[in-house]
């Protein structure tokens, strides 16, 4: 029973790794033995980064990436493997938004830009899509292996304000119960496919709608906060135990399912 949660010398490949809870995520899981990879747009974070990992004792690599070119996801891939010779967890990090897909209160539905709207979309389920379909191939061959998705409160309510957000997450959160289907029946038990969905975290993608330049919360914040029975914020290190439990044996019979860690803000109602 005590080795459930041990995830010693797991290959772990994080989309989006550069970002706060991406980079949050595996230094946690740096510091609990796993191999990490950091995958990003940032080179120069993504090596920061990594050097904070290697000045801790842990082992991590960073990878340039971008989720929606496939062949770069593919490059990547073959360079992880002969880096580590496996892949035994895919966290979905990546994602974001576009000031276009967002509609502000002084605007209306006919100020949404379907271009960035289609690139919020794009970034957030494509780029869940694409590395999923790459990363797959080395879970088949060894048989066992665990993807998880960054799902979001917005998939399970409508949200004012983050249109183009909300329906990508809802999407992603579909995908997660259609690839556990699909991984389960046609790949066998050991491939799992769950997702996370973080309540609210400041982030650098959401900090203007929660807080404001002097630190204080926007409307938008309070209201998150009042709905919220904690009171407050999260912390992106408390994503990180939901995570290693997820991506560990303790698991194995997991699969499908969405993960909700939000301060109780998704069961809480007026």
């Amino acid at each position: 029973m005590n080795e459930l949660f041990n995830i010693k010398d797991y290959v772990v490949v994080i989309t989006g790794g550069t970002g706060i809870l991406g980079q949050t995520i595996g230094k946690y899981l740096a510091v609990q033995g796993a191999n990490v990879c950091i995958l990003g747009r940032r080179a120069e974070t993504g090596k920061a980064i990594v050097e904070d990992i290697k000045k801790a004792g842990g082992v991590a690599r960073f990878y340039q990436c971008d989720v929606m070119d496939q062949k770069v996801v593919e490059q990547n891939c073959k360079d992880i493997l002969k880096d580590f010779g496996r892949v035994d967890t895919l966290l979905n990090a990546a994602g974001g938004n576009q000031p276009g897909a967002v509609i502000a209160p002084d605007q209306t539905f006919f100020d949404l830009d379907p271009a960035q709207f289609q690139k919020v979309l794009n970034l957030n389920l494509t780029g869940t899509v694409i590395p999923t379909q790459v990363f797959l191939h080395p879970m088949v061959k060894q048989g066992k292996g665990s993807i998880i998705n960054f799902s979001s409160m917005a998939a399970f309510r409508p949200m004012t304000r983050v249109c183009g957000y909300a329906a990508a997450k809802a999407g992603i959160s579909n995908f997660t119960a259609y690839m556990a289907h699909e991984a389960a029946r046609k790949f066998g038990e050991g491939i799992r496919v769950n997702a996370i969905a973080p309540g609210f975290f400041v982030t650098n993608q959401n900090r203007a709608l929660l807080t404001n330049p002097d630190g204080t919360f926007t409307q938008r914040g309070k209201d998150v906060i009042r709905q919220t029975p904690f009171g407050r914020f999260g912390k992106p290190e408390e994503l990180c135990g939901t995570i290693q439990y997820l991506m560990s044996d303790a698991a194995n019979f997991v699969t499908g399912t969405v993960a909700v860690v939000d301060g109780g803000f998704n069961s809480f109602a007026m």
